[in-house]
């Protein structure tokens, strides 16, 4: 069965080109021109991924993410006019997987629709953790390099097992602070910067230029995407 993508824009040639591209490709496309829109067609069922304009008529897109995030886990790419960082962290921040600043390119687009897809299903259940040389064992929180057990603190474990589950997404210096040291700690960028530090010398082999954790500048980090 040919997964689903609802496509969420008020420009009716935007909408037309990108379900001509997914039909391409062998999607099912709906369509949707505003967040109520969209609220109602992923409620109904059958939508594997979003991708949503922020510049909506009824509903922010943000918004519309905070809403979806409540119920539902299925990915949502943004596709926006809005290139400041300021604006990709709130979207990040309410739950958007990816963030697309138009014009944007549609091979861009249909590699980030594949990866945010995958990792979707990845994430199910997923036990183990690989990249490169480098073994995340969730079930057992342990981690080795090229076949050498790390010893990680508890709190190293929780960051590196943060990001490796949700590899490939972006995650803000917030969602990380408040997911790994408590909400009270959102605004402690400098506490997680020098956490990342500490960790990235123990599973780097270069840390200045690190392989598995990887800075969104002004956003935040992310551990790569594939094998």
């Amino acid at each position: 069965m040919s997964q689903c993508v609802l496509v969420v824009d008020d420009e009716p040639q935007i909408r037309r080109v990108l379900r001509t591209a997914l039909q391409a490709e062998g999607y099912a496309v709906r369509l949707a021109a505003t967040g109520s829109e969209a609220l109602d067609a992923a409620a109904a069922g059958g939508v594997d991924l979003l991708v949503l304009d922020l510049g909506l008529p009824d509903l922010d897109g943000g918004e519309v993410c905070a809403r979806l995030r409540a119920w539902s886990q299925v990915p949502v790419i943004v596709l926006s006019v809005r290139e400041a960082e300021s604006e990709k962290v709130r979207a990040l921040d309410r739950g958007a997987d990816d963030y697309l600043v138009k014009p944007f390119g549609i091979a861009e687009l249909l590699a980030r629709i594949r990866a945010a897809l995958r990792r979707a299903r990845e994430e199910v259940g997923l036990p183990v953790v690989r990249h490169g040389g480098l073994q995340i064992d969730l079930a057992r929180h342990r981690v080795q390099l090229d076949g050498h057990e790390v010893h990680l603190t508890p709190t190293e474990y929780e960051l590196l097992a943060y990001l490796a589950t949700h590899r490939g997404k972006v995650l803000t210096h917030q969602m990380i602070l408040s997911r790994v040291w408590g909400p009270e700690y959102e605004g402690e960028v400098q506490y997680l910067r020098v956490f990342v530090s500490q960790l990235r010398r123990k599973i780097e082999a270069e840390p200045r230029s690190p392989r598995y954790l990887l800075t969104e500048v002004g956003v935040g980090y992310r551990f790569p995407d594939g094998d």
